[in-house]
């Protein structure tokens, strides 16, 4: 459940859908990241979950969040975003 700003440096707390912008991810692992050592590659399953993820109001025009494996959800800015999807 969504209680506050995703921002890590914001602690402004979730009231409302129309303040600020709301994430929709798929979070988890893929078989890449598992560490079954030994295991049979090909009975590896992908694991993933939903999430919902929010930024704030004074948060969303300055940043967007991403998912990287191995990390989880981060925050990044939307400058180095535009930039990143241009490439």
């Amino acid at each position: 459940m969504v209680s506050k700003c995703a921002n890590p440096g914001c602690s402004t707390s979730f009231r409302y859908l129309h303040e600020g912008k709301l994430f929709r991810m798929a979070v988890g692992s893929d078989a890449a990241d598992h560490s079954n050592f030994g295991a049979d590659p090909g009975m590896t399953k992908a694991t993933s979950r939903i999430e919902f993820f929010w930024l704030c109001e004074e948060c969303a025009p300055e940043m967007t969040l991403t998912f990287k494996p191995g990390v989880g959800v981060t925050t990044q800015p939307l400058a180095r975003a535009d930039l990143a999807a241009a490439s």
